[in-house]
């Protein structure tokens, strides 16, 4: 039986007992590195987490909606950070984590981290971006939407000057975006017709998260978008109440949505990106030092999560294809239908750059920075 926090066949009640006597991390973090473990391996890990936790002058509390041991299949990197605060800060900062959702998914955790409930989180840029709506930004369709344009973006001096800067205004610090691969337009066993253009979308019911870009964007294309909670989206494709859905493939795998998707389209609309966020009085209470270090660790993992995209693609993809769903890569010329369709030059757009980027020439820097290749590289989508 499989826990609903780690990714490691273990006995439930096995589980809580040793989290009772050793403690829930511990035991996570041994699972997490092999699958089938002693006692006495726990009781090892217990020992040196203890004494981490014991040396550190402070706990940065970090929440994930992902199992111990997604990276696998989802590029989420969360033992990764944590090793690498802990590392980076010379043991300063040690770093509890709660993955799984055990203390909530998406806006939740985004509210958390605003209120120093929780000091750090992992969640979508969607879900962030009704708490720092400039981030939204990303979500336009068809300007900064493969793997390499939205790094060369958010690495660039303008988005961090004119985004972060905002971001900042509203009690968050970003740490580190995560890389998923673009937004798909998948469909429901059943549902029968291959998404290869917008003309394919005309009525469907098509699932959208909490973004406003994003429904206008689905609208633009002929769907008729359907605002379900993320919780509940897998019953809703299941029993038809929508016919669609555009995560990446990684995050629809993660979900559990193998089985369920007849068809997966790599449209190549928006980025699929997560965000690490922190709560920013937090960290700027911090010493100096060990706010370097806390910076120092995102960017080394945000560098792991860049190496480990088609890795985690690749076995998402083989995984959800021995469930049967079928993958369809549009050509060029059904490409330009879409972003002739729905794309960010389109006029339906200039009040909403105007509004969060602050004017139709500062959207257009933004846009020369995602065209420009930057320091770091990461692969794309093939197709």
């Amino acid at each position: 039986m499989t826990n609903n926090v780690f990714s490691t066949p273990i006995d439930r009640r096995r589980f809580w007992q040793l989290s009772a006597k050793y403690g829930f991390t511990a035991v996570a973090l041994t699972a997490a590195s092999m699958p089938f473990f002693s006692e006495e391996a726990v009781a090892q890990t217990a020992k040196e987490e203890g004494e981490r936790q014991k040396a550190a002058k402070t706990t940065m509390n970090l929440a994930t909606e992902y199992v111990i041991g997604a990276t696998r299949y989802y590029p989420i990197m969360q033992l990764n950070f944590k090793e690498n605060v802990q590392n980076m800060t010379n043991g300063e900062v040690y770093v509890k984590l709660s993955p799984g959702g055990v203390l909530g998914k998406g806006g939740q955790l985004a509210s958390k981290v605003q209120s120093n409930t929780i000091q750090a989180a992992q969640h979508s840029v969607s879900n962030f971006a009704p708490f720092a709506p400039a981030i939204d930004l990303i979500n336009v369709p068809y300007w900064a939407n493969t793997n390499q344009k939205f790094v060369n973006l958010v690495t660039s001096a303008v988005w961090k000057k004119e985004v972060h800067n905002r971001v900042n205004e509203k009690g968050f610090e970003v740490l580190l975006y995560l890389v998923l691969d673009p937004r798909t337009a998948a469909t429901r066993k059943g549902f029968g017709r291959v998404l290869k253009t917008p003309a394919d979308m005309k009525g469907m019911k098509f699932r959208i998260p909490g973004s406003k870009i994003l429904e206008q964007f689905y609208r633009m294309a002929g769907a008729n978008p359907t605002p379900v909670a993320w919780g509940e989206t897998p019953t809703a494709i299941k029993e038809g109440v929508a016919d669609g859905l555009d995560p990446a493939l990684v995050a629809l795998y993660a979900a559990g949505f193998s089985g369920l998707l007849e068809t997966v389209s790599f449209i190549k609309s928006v980025e699929d990106a997560q965000v690490y966020s922190c709560n920013l009085a937090w960290l700027r209470g911090l010493s100096s030092q060990a706010q370097a270090g806390i910076h120092a660790a995102a960017d080394i993992t945000f560098q792991q999560n860049l190496a480990q995209v088609p890795a985690s693609r690749a076995f998402a993809m083989a995984e959800m294809a021995k469930a049967g769903t079928k993958y369809y890569a549009p050509n060029d010329a059904e490409l330009a239908q879409w972003k002739a369709a729905c794309g960010a030059q389109r006029p339906e757009w200039d009040e909403l750059k105007k509004q969060l980027a602050g004017s139709l020439a500062k959207f257009g820097e933004f846009q020369v920075a995602a065209d420009h290749q930057g320091k770091y590289y990461v692969d794309d989508v093939k197709g």
